[in-house]
């Protein structure tokens, strides 16, 4: 699927385009909102007219530029004495009309804000939908806060001009189509001089608008660097807390903040050298009609009546005009919103790129292996090099190694958050890179080195992992992780709200309720990436006998830095800077010289000293 939109970079797509393409599933609405908009049009334009024709037929009678329709209307309805006797009747015929004009302009509106909200509402599922499977790549280097005011503040400059402004570019064509033939028949001199400023008015707004659209794309920018830092203060408040850096934040935030203030200043400065100067033009060219129409009525050169009409026709037309510029403004605004957002939409997503060859019909065994896979998250040395295992299906695979040595990369390979540059990656015998995406993340159960849960309760999220499992299901494997007897303690028990990323529980606690998220899963493969970091030793061993007691059930792939973890599995591989420098089990690495060797002799060392200290001290 095709999610961009037309943009206008190299200028190949003019802004109009940009517009009929948004609206392209939403053209009924605006054709009645633009039918409602000609009738309202229509009927205002006779309360100048029937004001025009009374001054002239009825209180002057006897003028020779009255409006021969309407001279034949008076005079159907009994002649200008009868309308002279009764003065309501043109009243309550102006009231009249004006009322129908704006249920036709109320009944434009709404269908114009209906069909905005329905664009918008299509835009901003397009633009989650997408954002859901863009290229990890991508979404690494990307703000957060920058990415949420594309989708918030850029929608809502699109549905404003959508909703107030694509249907007043029609009211302006259609008034000056047929204001200005209606005004050269009453009188062409007349309407000249009422006329003279307009292309001055409309070339400065064109003007304007060049120069406001660069302005509006910077404001843009600086606020979304203002909505990341605080978005990323907000996230990580009780890390500013602890380090006591609130000032550093506060300056910190100072920056962007004066940033977005400056470039809003010089938005508002230009805006107002815009203002002053239309209203300036707008009220010169009242006064010149005004000047000129009274001249010519004094010399008999034109009616009251004429003079009458024309002054409440040239403002119908005047308004709109000096709209225009706003127009323009907005729609540079929108411009930009619409390129900001085009910028995430034309990122390709995750099966774009994919030659999707196989989705097998069964679920994998658990088979994996890995022959020379190679990767690398930047330009620099390669993460991981020359990387080649094999996982039997049931079997537990640890994987320790230092800080960065490329562990956590391993597992993100297997996901295809990234494919690899150079080897491959089999899973039962066939290439991921051969898979659907969605089929391959299908047969794993992942617990992620920062488990992240949702603001929602604990039920909720231990079923993320399987939306239809059973309140039984929940409890048992909740069991297995070691964490229902502490759900049960809490007030609300399963229902307990955790809120923002779990804030509210221990790490600990969120590992274990993410190790019951991904065991509901079921699935045919564990990736369990540093999960149990966080728990105590008693109850990392209650959680590694539970799997044990299911192994032969997953295919199971531990990180971890705590060598207890990793003792119990099948094969071991000992990772630095980005390569294997071991492979074997738990007996054969401790007795063979090498990382895993020291570190096991440091941690023993070191927990029988915490022995020897606990025991004193008792």
């Amino acid at each position: 699927m095709n999610h961009q939109l037309p943009n206008s970079q190299g200028g190949a797509t003019s802004a109009h385009k940009l517009i009929w393409n948004l609206i392209d599933n939403h053209r009924l609405p605006y054709g009645i909102a633009a039918l409602a908009l000609f009738l309202s049009t229509a009927f205002q334009f006779f309360v100048p007219l029937i004001g025009s024709a009374t001054i002239d037929f009825v209180l002057v009678e006897g003028t020779s530029e009255a409006n021969p329709l309407l001279e034949r209307v008076i005079w159907m309805i009994g002649g200008s004495e009868m309308v002279k006797e009764h003065l309501w009747l043109p009243a309550i015929a102006m009231l009249g009309f004006a009322i129908v004009g704006s249920l036709f302009s109320f009944i434009q509106k709404r269908k114009a804000s209906i069909a905005s909200d329905g664009i918008c509402k299509g835009l901003k599922d397009k633009l989650y939908n997408h954002i859901q499977r863009m290229a990890n790549r991508y979404l690494d280097q990307s703000q957060t806060g920058d990415l949420l005011q594309r989708c918030t503040s850029d929608i809502e400059t699109i549905r404003l001009f959508l909703a107030a402004h694509v249907v007043e570019i029609g009211r302006a064509l259609i008034l000056l189509v047929t204001v200005l033939p209606i005004m050269l028949l009453m009188n062409v001199w007349l309407t000249l001089v009422s006329t003279i400023m307009i292309p001055i008015i409309v070339g400065f707004g064109y003007i304007y608008f060049k120069r406001v659209k660069r302005i509006f794309k910077d404001v843009d920018e600086s606020e979304g660097r203002l909505t990341a830092v605080v978005q990323e203060n907000i996230t990580g408040i009780r890390v500013v807390r602890a380090f006591g850096k609130h000032d550093f934040e506060i300056d910190k935030f100072s920056k962007p903040n004066q940033e977005y203030r400056d470039t809003s200043l010089r938005l508002t400065r230009l805006m107002s050298l815009f203002w002053a100067p239309s209203d300036m033009l707008n009220l010169t060219q009242i006064c010149l009609a005004l000047v000129a129409g009274t001249y010519m009525a004094v010399k008999g050169m034109t009616t009251i009546g004429t003079l009458f009409g024309f002054l409440a026709l040239l403002n119908m037309v005047l308004w709109p005009v000096r709209m225009m510029g706003r127009i323009l403004t907005d729609l540079g605004k929108t411009i930009v919103a619409i390129n900001r957002i085009n910028e995430i939409l034309i990122e390709p997503v995750e099966t774009e790129t994919d030659v999707v060859k196989i989705r097998p019909k069964l679920p994998t065994s658990g088979s994996i292996v890995m022959r020379g896979v190679t990767f690398s998250h930047s330009d620099s040395d390669p993460t991981v090099e020359n990387i080649s295992f094999e996982v039997e299906p049931g079997e537990t695979l640890a994987i320790l190694g230092p800080s960065g040595a490329g562990k956590s990369t391993l597992m993100h390979l297997m996901l295809r958050f990234y494919d690899c540059e150079k080897g491959e990656i089999l899973l039962d015998g066939f290439n991921i890179q051969e898979l659907d995406r969605q089929y391959v993340r299908e047969q794993f159960g992942v617990v992620l080195q920062e488990p992240f849960l949702y603001s929602r309760s604990i039920k909720e999220n231990i079923r993320f992992g399987n939306q239809a499992a059973e309140e039984k299901a929940i409890h048992e494997v909740a069991r297995l992780a070691s964490i229902h007897e502490t759900i049960t303690q809490f007030s609300e028990g399963y229902d307990t709200e955790i809120g923002e990323r779990g804030i509210t529980l221990s790490g600990g606690q969120r590992q274990r309720v993410a190790i019951s998220r991904a065991l509901l899963a079921e699935t045919p493969i564990l990736l369990l990436d540093d999960a149990l970091s966080a728990v105590d030793n008693e109850t990392e061993s209650a959680i590694i006998d539970a799997l044990k007691n299911r192994h032969g059930k997953h295919t199971t792939i531990v990180i971890a830095h705590r060598l207890s973890t990793l003792a119990h599995a099948d094969k071991i591989i000992v990772m630095e800077k980005g390569r294997i420098i071991q492979t074997g089990t738990h007996d054969i690495l401790t007795k063979e010289e090498g990382l895993y060797k020291r570190l096991w002799d440091i941690q023993t060392r070191l927990e029988e000293s915490f022995e020897k200290e606990a025991m004193t001290a008792s």
